[in-house]
């Protein structure tokens, strides 16, 4: 299975041990990985704010590099979820509707595609899941706790198989952070008490990590704790998957 390893800006330039986590998993788990060495911006920002006629460039871009894999993993979903929704090209539509319908997020790839239900590792550690939005409303990665119906969640799936980890019950599991791409700029004050409240339902639960599928929205959550001096730490799901059982 030839699979193109498609890593966000963010996690490139100030993250990149978890773009190494993301292609080692796969490694593991029997996959052929690529990394596509002229990939950039997949659009995204521009898009959410309110300038998607200008992403043409980065479509253009994207085709030209992630054309022709059987899939596309990510350890980002809001960044899959613009691919999905968003990709186009009139000059190569075709190309365009295959990248999309192969564009996967991580743990989604996994559990979905995959079908592995379990991972062996060791994080001996309490850890917070805090579900961003665009995974869970967008590409269906949990269930939304307003609905009546039943609870799953593939990154929680994943994070209970491994060993030690002692994954907490949160009190509003699927609040939002307050990150919201631009929306941290444009509404700083809104966005930093949010961030607030999602890091005190950690707080409650004595938590050593708080995980999650973006790193955006851990960047967000990272930079509140260290202000506020919080031992607690952020860890992208790829890097607690990635780790080795021993």
């Amino acid at each position: 299975m030839k699979i193109g390893l498609f890593i966000p800006c963010y996690v490139d330039q100030f993250y990149p041990k978890v773009g190494i986590a993301t292609y080692e998993l796969l490694q593991k788990l029997g996959c052929e990985v690529h990394f596509p060495m002229g990939q950039t911006c997949c659009g995204q920002p521009m898009a959410n704010s309110g300038y998607a006629h200008l992403t043409k460039g980065c479509d253009a871009n994207f085709i030209a590099n992630f054309s022709g894999f059987d899939y596309i993993v990510c350890p980002s979903g809001s960044c899959v979820l613009h691919v999905k929704d968003h990709l186009h090209d009139e000059k190569q539509e075709e190309k365009a509707t295959a990248i999309r319908n192969t564009v996967y997020e991580l743990t989604e790839f996994i559990t979905d595609v995959l079908k592995i239900d379990h991972i062996d590792g060791r994080f001996p550690f309490k850890v917070g899941m805090h579900v961003s939005c665009h995974g869970q409303r967008g590409l269906k990665l949990s269930q939304m706790s307003e609905l009546n119906a039943p609870f799953f969640s593939k990154p929680e799936q994943l994070l209970h198989s491994i060993k030690d980890l002692d994954l907490v019950a949160l009190t509003r599991k699927d609040e939002c952070c307050g990150f919201g791409g631009t929306f941290c700029v444009t509404e700083e004050a809104v966005s930093v008490k949010m961030g607030q409240d999602r890091i005190k339902d950690h707080e409650s639960h004595d938590v050593d990590y708080i995980t999650g599928g973006d790193m955006s929205c851990l960047m967000h959550l990272d930079g509140i704790l260290k202000r506020q001096k919080s031992k607690i730490k952020t860890i992208h799901i790829a890097e607690i998957l990635n780790s080795l059982e021993n």
